[in-house]
């Protein structure tokens, strides 16, 4: 969100020329923390943006994604659905992913997990888990989940990805991660979460609202899941919500 206005504001000013941030973190970062916003010179536009925003005494939709990594629905999802609506309303929602789906916790060879797509979903499924690029990187974890998910070879994405979104976090942690005992662990609570869904899952991408699964939200999520997150939200709407019903503000150079 304030990358957004950031850009516009440099749009109004048309020919004016305006320094950019040197900093070790991407732009969809600067407001993460004092101190990020500090280094990249950004925390007076920070501060203002944060005040601004009214969104934060009603709770966010919560979103919850139950998918496969080689799925190419889910891709299809993560890419075209998911990933567009939170860069727009990350101010009223929450996402969570849980890549497991239809995978089993049956043991086959050096595995104790088997996938529908075959032993590079159950590799592709780690590295995206919670327990790896996803509990390592925090806030960045959807950048580059989506990163992943939309490029031509989603595992071999996976390392620039993470380069791009998280550079903080180094290839080596994550490796570790998938190949280590902590990898299988959460995984394992990434199956707990799918086997506990009610109704039970039938197929993937598996979409809950506020912890709760309807086939008519489901619906409404594959064909626009930003028109649903604006009618779920129970606050004020924010203005990307309500910009095709008002007259904005226009701006020319």
């Amino acid at each position: 969100m304030f990358v957004f206005l950031l850009l516009v504001a440099g749009q109004r000013s048309c020919g004016k020329s305006h320094p950019k941030p040197s900093c070790h973190y991407p732009p969809s970062q600067w407001c993460r923390s004092l101190e990020i916003a500090i280094e990249c010179k950004v925390q007076k536009q920070c501060m203002e943006v944060n005040a601004s925003r009214p969104y934060q005494s009603v709770p966010s939709v919560a979103v919850t994604l139950y998918y496969e990594s080689l799925c190419p629905g889910c891709r299809v999802f993560i890419s075209q659905q998911l990933f567009p609506t939170w860069s727009m309303l990350q101010d009223i929602m929450t996402v969570t992913l849980v890549p497991y789906g239809n995978a089993k916790e049956i043991p086959s060879g050096n595995s104790p997990f088997t996938c529908q797509h075959g032993e590079p979903e159950c590799r592709g499924n780690l590295i995206e888990l919670q327990a790896c690029i996803i509990h390592l990187s925090g806030h960045s974890a959807l950048q580059i989940i989506y990163c992943m998910e939309s490029s031509t070879n989603v595992l071999s994405a996976a390392k620039p990805c993470l380069q791009l979104y998280a550079p903080s976090v180094s290839w080596s942690t994550v490796n570790s991660c998938v190949e280590g005992s902590l990898g299988y662990r959460l995984m394992h609570a990434n199956a707990a979460m799918t086997r506990a869904l009610n109704p039970a899952h039938t197929h993937v991408p598996w979409v809950t609202f506020n912890g709760e699964y309807t086939k008519e939200n489901e619906d409404k999520a594959m064909s626009s899941l930003f028109q649903l997150v604006c009618q779920l939200y129970k606050g004020m709407k924010p203005p990307a919500c309500t910009a095709a019903q008002v007259q904005l503000d226009r701006s020319f150079c």
